[in-house]
């Protein structure tokens, strides 16, 4: 009997979402004390989203191509943690771009090939992926925690340092990943073009798109907008906190949902969930209870969809496809997605404020939720049998 190799898989998503809490909240600072430009900052920091469009895209249909998934991902933590490695010697903008778009792009090649990796070990049991993937967000949580501790008592360029140990704990987790054992009778792939001429492929992809979008203004500006309403940091630095934990009890909880309800309930679920989250995000911002409700939301909103929607990805996209079915997911939602929140909110941040701002996002939200109830049936998403 296959044995499991939880840890190594739990310990890589652990090290590849503390890179996230690390960088992504205290990077920008770094490069703030280097004197770079708002738009400067924001050029180098937008290299993690624009390398999401089409980097996994080219390295899930290389892996899928070769078969040599472990092999990329190896290769993708190596490269990654010497592109980093230059941050330490440069301080000019066209140096610090071209690194940050080798780390960028990649960085982005493996998390995909990962997560197929890990279903191809669960195999009958991929209900089981949210108790290894909740270890992602434990991890985001640490790193958050004890990078702001360090700061504290540390200049701007002990980030560096953080972020290389953390990158450093992914190659040595990467080298240690085992291969699944190999399918027997495996039946033949269907082409990805085969797949992608579905129409609930192409519904469910659009959908994750304005999920990703539906997040936008939250990601950049939440902060802000509590601030802006006299939320002190530690009630701020509470309130994201907490989302994570909401997203953590649905990780853990998984499993448990996916025996009663069908991917598509709960896919439907969270978009349902998230046009009233950012709705209320809004407009409800003076009551601090409803704050805290919003932000269990996030479990919802992030946790139990992204857990729905990789499990409907492992299930559509069979065989060798599974890897570009997992780099089309991350490139469309995390990727294009996000960007297109990002860049629509703070177009019309200062136009139309903080209530009309969030109101956008819960407008992507329920288009989201409306590709999933017409296009996305529940017999194909019967998590009893299939997820």
């Amino acid at each position: 009997m296959h044995a499991l190799p939880y840890w190594r898989l739990a310990g890589y998503y652990l090290f590849y979402f503390a890179f996230i809490g690390a960088f992504s909240p205290y990077f920008g600072l770094y490069l703030q004390s280097l004197n770079f430009s708002a738009w400067d900052i924001g050029l180098l920091m937008s290299q993690m989203q624009l390398m999401r469009l089409f980097g996994p895209n080219l390295w899930g249909w290389l892996a899928d191509h070769f078969g040599r998934h472990l092999a990329i991902i190896r290769l993708a933590g190596a490269i990654s943690l010497a592109g980093f490695t230059a941050f330490f010697w440069l301080d000019k903008l066209p140096g610090m771009l071209l690194a940050m778009a080798i780390l960028a792009f990649f960085w982005s090649a493996a998390l995909p090939l990962v997560e197929t990796l890990t279903f191809a070990h669960l195999r009958d049991e991929p209900a089981r992926y949210s108790r290894i993937r909740v270890w992602g967000s434990v991890g985001f949580i640490v790193a958050v925690m004890v990078t702001g501790a360090i700061l504290d008592h540390l200049p701007a360029a002990g980030v560096l340092w953080v972020c290389w140990l953390i990158l450093f704990g992914i190659l040595g987790v990467a080298l240690l990943l085992p291969a699944p054992p190999p399918v027997q009778h495996a039946p033949a792939a269907p082409m990805i073009g085969e797949i992608l001429r579905q129409p609930r492929i192409r519904a469910f992809m659009l959908a994750c798109l304005s999920m990703s979008a539906a997040h936008g203004a939250y990601y950049v500006f939440y902060s802000i907008h509590l601030t802006a309403h006299a939320y002190s940091k530690t009630e701020i630095g509470a309130l994201w906190s907490l989302g994570v934990v909401a997203e953590i009890g649905v990780f853990m909880l998984m499993s448990r949902l996916s025996r009663r309800f069908s991917l598509r309930a709960i896919l439907l679920a969270s978009f349902a969930a998230a046009v009233l989250r950012f709705l209320l995000m809004g407009w409800g911002v003076e009551s601090a209870p409803l704050m805290v409700f919003l932000q269990v939301l996030h479990g919802l909103t992030f946790g139990a969809h992204h857990a729905a929607s990789i499990a409907a990805v492992n299930l559509w996209f069979p065989g060798r496809a599974q890897g570009r079915g997992q780099a089309l997911y991350s490139s469309l939602s995390f990727g294009a997605g996000g960007l297109v929140g990002v860049l629509i909110s703070g177009a019309v941040w200062d136009g139309w404020g903080a209530g009309w701002t969030f109101t956008l996002g819960a407008g992507f939200a329920l288009l989201g939720f409306l590709l999933i109830w017409r296009w996305v049936d529940g017999q194909s998403t019967d998590c009893q049998q299939r997820m």
